[in-house]
This record gives structure tokens, C-alpha cells and sequence, in this order.
């Protein structure tokens, strides 16, 4: 009788000692496949610039970039970094600028997205002009910037905010138009007013996919950094990548790109920690 239970017993608690196995073992593979893709990538382009299917100045060696990464971090030979600035500082003014930009940008289109998925009206008389603002490549309207504003900050952060206003407000306005009608109905029944409406079941049904068009955003923002920077943008990683590009020196144009790419992973990691902390129910309602 005792031995009929027993092995019901390990049975029980086998998936118990198996679980955290898995898990773990599920977190390497997560860890392991990036790792070995970037090992990859590496490994392919090694062959290709040792192959000299293309010249050096096209595609140079690893080496080489790593080479010119160090030599825009550091003062060597009497030259600080690259046009008078350190990589950290190109990357600390692109990041200011991309900042303030996507602030301006993702404030207004958030509060336009609300406005049009709760008021019809004004939905049909903006959705249009949103369409056509998302529709225009960054280039197409800086110069017309410039031109407005200058070469100073002004036209770059302007621009940098355009380019993040259309993502934050169309993923708003469908959220909020996708709001559950029924938890609507239920709180104008139980005498939730216009404003308690959109701000207590509106606003938190629709922040799951607002983060999903901030983070478009941020990436559209990071997408115009180049263009932004074309005038008067050194300091600043777009200004480096342009500069350099004007004498083909393409290890340091690899380095600029290398920094906005990894900084860019990195905010992106940041914003999606920041949406699971703020918003837990996402998936489970």
C-alpha cells in the first residue's frame, strides 16, 4: 500500500525540482542565442574584409574599427578624441538632444491621441495631417527648419520631435479608441463623470500600447539622428558619423554607428523595464 504511494509521491514533486531547471536553462538560451549571433556577425565580417572582395576603406577590419573606438575615446598623439571631443561627449549631446526631442514629441502626441481617440471631430481633422507628418522622411522638412531656425539647436531638437509626435499620438489615439466599451458603460452607470471616464478606465487600458508607440517613437527619434545633426552637429554622433563620411573614413563612420545602435538597445531595454514596473496588467486583462 505504502509502495503504491510512493512513486505517485516522486511523481508530485518531480515537476517542482524540474521547474527551476528549466527556467534557468531557458535563461541561458535567451543570454546564449544574442551572444552567439554577435559572434556570428563578427566571425562573417572578418571573412569578408579578409577575402578583399570589396577595399579596405569599404569594409574594414574589426581591428581596425576597435583601432579608431580607442582613438575617439582617448587624447593620443596631442588629439583629443575626434574634432576636439571624446566618443562619450558626441554621445552625451546626441542623447540630450534626442531626449528633449522625444519629450516635446511624445508629450503632444500623447495628449493628441487621447483627444482624437475620445473626441471624433477632432480625430477626422487632425488624423490626416498626422498621416502626412508620418509619411515625410526627416530630410524633406529640415532644411525648411534650417532655413526657419537657424542652424543652433533649435531646428535639431524640432526635428527630432516631429519625427517622435506621429508614432506616440496614432498608437495613443487606436488605444484609447480601443478602450472596453462594456468597463466604460459601467462606470458612467455607477456616475463616473466624462473626465473620471478617461482617466480611470480610459487612460489605463490604453497605456499598454502607448508605451508600445513610445518606444516607436524613440526609435523614429533615434532613426533622424543623422539627419539632425547634418548642420552644426558636432558634438554629437550624427555630426561625427557626417564629418567623417566627408573623407571616407569609415571606421570611425562604423564607430558612430556602433554607438547609436548599442545606446539605442540600451534606452530600449530601459523603456521596456519601465513599462513592466508600470504597467503589470499588460497580457493579463
Amino acid at each position: 500500500m505504502f509502495t503504491d504511494i510512493a512513486p505517485a509521491e516522486r511523481q508530485a514533486d518531480a515537476p517542482v525540482v524540474a521547474a527551476p531547471a528549466g527556467r534557468w536553462r531557458g535563461r541561458l538560451t535567451r543570454a546564449a542565442l544574442p551572444l552567439l549571433s554577435v559572434a556570428v556577425f563578427f566571425g562573417a565580417w572578418q571573412l569578408v574584409a579578409v577575402s578583399g572582395v570589396w577595399n579596405q576603406t569599404f569594409v574594414p577590419y574589426p581591428s581596425t574599427v576597435w583601432h579608431a573606438l580607442v582613438d575617439v575615446s582617448t587624447t593620443h598623439d596631442g588629439v583629443r578624441g575626434y574634432a576636439g571631443y571624446l566618443l562619450w561627449e558626441h554621445l552625451y549631446m546626441t542623447l540630450r538632444r534626442v531626449l528633449v526631442g522625444v519629450v516635446v514629441g511624445v508629450t503632444l502626441g500623447v495628449a493628441l491621441g487621447v483627444v482624437m481617440g475620445s473626441v471624433s471631430w477632432v480625430r477626422s481633422v487632425l488624423e490626416p495631417w498626422l498621416t502626412f507628418l508620418r509619411a515625410l522622411p526627416p530630410l524633406a522638412y529640415f532644411f525648411l527648419l534650417v532655413i526657419w531656425l537657424g542652424i543652433d539647436e533649435a531646428p535639431k531638437i524640432t526635428l527630432l520631435a516631429l519625427a517622435a509626435l506621429p508614432p506616440a499620438a496614432v498608437a495613443t489615439t487606436a488605444a484609447v479608441m480601443a478602450a472596453p466599451v462594456g468597463l466604460i458603460e459601467a462606470a458612467r452607470a455607477l456616475g463616473a463623470s466624462r473626465r473620471d471616464v478617461i482617466r480611470d478606465v480610459v487612460v489605463p487600458s490604453a497605456l499598454p500600447e502607448t508605451f508600445t508607440g513610445v518606444r516607436l517613437a524613440v526609435g523614429m527619434a533615434y532613426s533622424s539622428v543623422v539627419a539632425a545633426e547634418l548642420f552644426n552637429g558636432l558634438p554629437g554622433v550624427g555630426g561625427l558619423v557626417k564629418d567623417a563620411s566627408n573623407y571616407n573614413n569609415t571606421p570611425v563612420v562604423l564607430v558612430g554607428i556602433f554607438a547609436i545602435g548599442f545606446s539605442g538597445l540600451v534606452i530600449d531595454g530601459l523603456l521596456r523595464a519601465i513599462e513592466r514596473r508600470a504597467v503589470p496588467w499588460r497580457g493579463k486583462i
